[in-house]
């Protein structure tokens, strides 16, 4: 071992605590790189085998129904490789010791043979190979999960009016459904919910299509136009009812995961470029003051012929064993936190496997970045002292100019106590550490606010959506659309006190060359159940002529209220007409648009209708009003808002949770480093002022004060300013987080400022001790012995 690395042991050894904080910083933004870029590479890698391996689908679409020589028409569509037409039909659910009744979609299976396209993978039991036994299905793994099911049970279910009793062979996955959600929600509900698969045979009998399919899959020739093919699909399928064929881009199921891989994406920049820039201004910190402190051993290095460029890699060493260091926990962290967030993902994505992979690039740029922020944060001080020359090292610093500070010449600074006058000094005097220390302190305090503001988020939500908005108790739809008679059979449903209508219609919503497809929601102009709302929590009434769009979507399609928007229906008259867009409405799970439901019915051409209604049942009754739904055969689905809403608690809610904890742990750390560090940096820097304090006589609390009421009035001034950039970040931070799907907005309340404040607090108080107990320690003697 050199005696410049003896040196350096003994410098790592005497600033071991700063050293190791500087290092637990370093690894909070380098777990973050490591476990978000981990799981963009598990997610894509083993998404795209799924897809490949299991034929997903490229081209998507629905209709009301066509006879199977379409299908054949179809396939010769130029730039079409292969075809899978089905039926799929929705049913209700009546599960054994489950009082709710649930949904079904159910997908028929070839005649013979494996589908061609989104074939299903086997998880348990069998697959229908033989189709030969009557009555029997396969089930979703998610819906199997969440009631317990195995292969061998029976659940009953109410396919177009008619009771049949069904028993599982085999719980699979498609990777059609990698993301399952009922239609039009963009939450999961695996118990309310479920995907089933039967022979075809038995389908068509129970939906009365014989020789017919009403969905229909595509994949694409190489080099084959999607617009150009779905143009052609359109125009084959408008006879038979054809709802418009979509891309994988607007698959619902792919949607989810590629916003998933998206907010990855966005986590994986904005959280380690704020830890590691932290990290490099703390290695400045630290670096610059511990050559301050060497000038006289600098020196005496040059003197016995030691290089700049043997003296400057020797403090460059010292950055890089922080680095090493914070590399290792860095690593290790985004290892173990990313297997843990991979569970996590089984609550949303069902693939065959989805197994922890470790990005092996991220290690090389792990090293990379984490070398470039400790070089960036020590090279400054490395060159101040290669270029020092000896003669000058040799000779202590100059002190600062000592003249009475601008507070101290008005009348109340002469009542300050003489700890505070030193204290209030000291800032005055050097300027720009005490903004660097407050700066430090303000970031600290800012980062806290973050996790915080995501609990906030959730909260309001939860309350949001589902309180204030949803004030129903369960929403009713039916099988197929019907006349008003059907809204007054819901009202006699026992418990039922309000029953509010609705009509849902499928249309494609244009603006210039921006187009989306999306269920139109026709409800009464004053609705009362399923109240629409602004930005300003009021109730928007539904105007006679006109449509109101929800934020996200008017974003989408970028238009503003009073804005033309183009609306082609996809069922009824399949009219095509221009309507203003009259407000926006505030949502924040989805998108939505909603019209007066007698203008829908009236552009629909199909007289007095609806597709289901909004209910409020009495809490008394609800035993009684479930038992009637199941024994009424035109009632579709029966979605519960309590159901939803802990759908969202147990999902959603939990996984950004989860990423709250972990932010909020690693924010904690942050904050307690820099401040510590502060602290200890400030006593280095004035320990011999400070004990020459003591031998004239001053207490140790006298000069403790001198100490901890620097910290503390560069902690009063940090407070405002790092809850003004912790405001910022959070929202910055949302923004790359929100999806079409799930939005959080920015909630600061005062329990999150006040939270931040009091770990920075805390953190203050403990390194404030921390630093008067080193500061009770000094050696007098050794402290106050003349360096020149």
């Amino acid at each position: 071992m050199s005696l410049l690395d003896t040196k350096l042991r003994r410098d790592l050894l005497g600033l071991k605590s700063q050293a190791l904080a500087v290092a637990l910083v370093m690894a909070c933004g380098l777990t973050m790189m490591v476990m978000t870029r981990s799981l963009i590479v598990t997610l894509e890698d083993t998404s795209e085998a799924y897809y490949r391996d299991y034929r997903f689908a490229e081209i998507f679409t629905h209709l009301e129904r066509a006879p199977d020589a379409v299908g054949q028409d179809l396939a010769k569509i130029p730039g079409i490789s292969a075809v899978q037409t089905n039926i799929a039909l929705s049913g209700r659910l009546d599960l054994p010791n489950v009082p709710e009744p649930a949904t079904g979609l159910f997908l028929s299976l070839p005649e013979t043979g494996d589908p061609v396209l989104n074939r299903l993978f086997l998880r348990k039991g069998r697959m229908l190979h033989d189709r030969a036994g009557h009555g029997q299905v396969l089930v979703g793994e998610a819906f199997a999960d969440a009631h317990g099911l195995q292969p061998g049970d029976e659940i009953a279910a109410v396919l177009y009016g008619r009771r049949q009793t069904l028993r599982i062979a085999g719980i699979v996955l498609s990777p059609e459904y990698v993301f399952e959600a009922p239609p039009g929600s963009a939450l999961p509900d695996n118990r309310s919910y479920g995907i089933f698969w039967m022979p075809y045979k038995e389908l068509a009998t129970a939906a009365d299509m014989e020789g017919a399919f009403n969905q229909v899959a595509f994949t694409l020739a190489p080099g084959a136009r999607s617009a150009a093919v779905i143009a052609e699909i359109d125009r084959q399928l408008e006879p038979y009812g054809g709802r418009g064929a979509y891309d994988r881009d607007a698959h619902v199921s792919h949607t989810r995961l590629r916003d998933e891989i998206r907010v990855l994406h966005g986590l994986s920049v904005g959280f380690p470029l704020v830890f590691l820039s932290v990290a490099a201004f703390m290695t400045n910190a630290v670096m610059s003051r511990q050559i301050t402190l060497q000038r006289e051993q600098i020196a005496i290095l040059k003197a016995f012929g030691f290089s700049n460029r043997e003296i400057g890699a020797h403090y460059l060493k010292f950055a890089l064993v922080i680095v090493v260091v914070g590399m290792g926990l860095g690593i290790l962290g985004g290892i173990v936190l990313g297997q843990k967030l991979v569970v996590m993902y089984h609550l949303f994505f069902r693939f065959p496997h989805l197994d922890f992979q470790l990005a092996h690039g991220v290690l090389i740029a792990a090293v990379i970045v984490s070398t470039l922020a400790a070089v960036a944060g020590v090279w400054g001080a490395v060159r101040a002292a290669v270029k020092l020359p000896p003669a000058e090292a040799m000779r202590p610093e100059p002190p600062a100019s000592f003249r009475p500070a601008i507070f101290e010449r008005t009348r109340m600074g002469r009542s300050f106590t003489p700890s505070l006058r030193m204290a209030l000094r000291n800032i005055e005097r050097r300027p720009a550490r005490a903004t660097l220390t407050c700066a430090a302190l303000a970031l600290a305090t800012g980062i806290l606010v973050v996790p915080s503001s995501f609990r906030d988020g959730i909260n309001h939500v939860l309350d949001y959506q589902w309180d204030l908005m949803q004030r129903q108790t369960v929403i009713a739809s039916l099988i197929e659309p019907g006349s008003p008679q059907a809204l007054a059979n819901l009202r006699q449903l026992p418990g039922v006190t309000f029953a509010e209508p609705n009509r849902v219609a499928p249309a494609e919503l244009g603006a210039g060359n921006r187009a989306r497809r999306i269920n139109i929601i026709g409800v009464p102009a004053h609705a009362v159940l399923n109240r629409i709302i602004d930005a300003n929590d009021r109730q928007i009434t539904l105007p006679p002529h006109g449509i109101v769009l929800s934020k996200k979507l008017a974003e989408v399609l970028r238009v503003e209220p009073g804005a033309p928007l183009r609306v082609r229906m996809l069922e009824g008259r399949r009219r095509e007409f221009v309507v203003p867009v009259a407000a926006l409405a505030e949502d924040f799970a989805g998108t939505a648009a909603y019209m007066q439901i007698d203008a829908l019915n009236r552009e629909l051409g199909e007289g007095d209708r609806i597709t289901g209604a909004y209910l409020s049942v009495a809490a008394g009754s609800w035993h009684e009003f479930l038992q009637a739904v199941k024994a009424t055969p035109r009632t579709g689905a029966i979605i519960n808002k309590r159901a939803i809403r802990e759908g969202f608690r147990k999902t959603t809610a939990e996984s950004i949770g989860l990423i709250q904890k972990i932010y909020l742990t690693f924010a904690t750390v942050v904050a307690f480093g820099i401040v510590y560090n502060s602290a200890r940096i400030s006593l280095s820097e004035r320990q011999r002022e400070l004990a020459t304090l003591r031998v004239i006589g001053f207490t140790r609390g006298e000069v403790g004060a001198v100490l901890v009421g620097e910290l503390v009035m560069l902690t009063l001034l940090a407070l405002p300013l790092g809850l003004l950039i912790g405001s910022g970040l959070a929202g910055a931070i949302l923004q790359t987080v929100n999806t079409e799907f799930v939005r959080l907005p920015l909630i600061l309340t005062p329990a999150n400022y006040a939270f931040a404040v009091l770990v920075v607090s805390v953190a203050s108080l403990i390194s404030a001790t921390l630093a008067c107990r080193r500061l009770n320690q000094l050696d007098l003697v050794g402290v106050l012995k003349a360096r020149d």
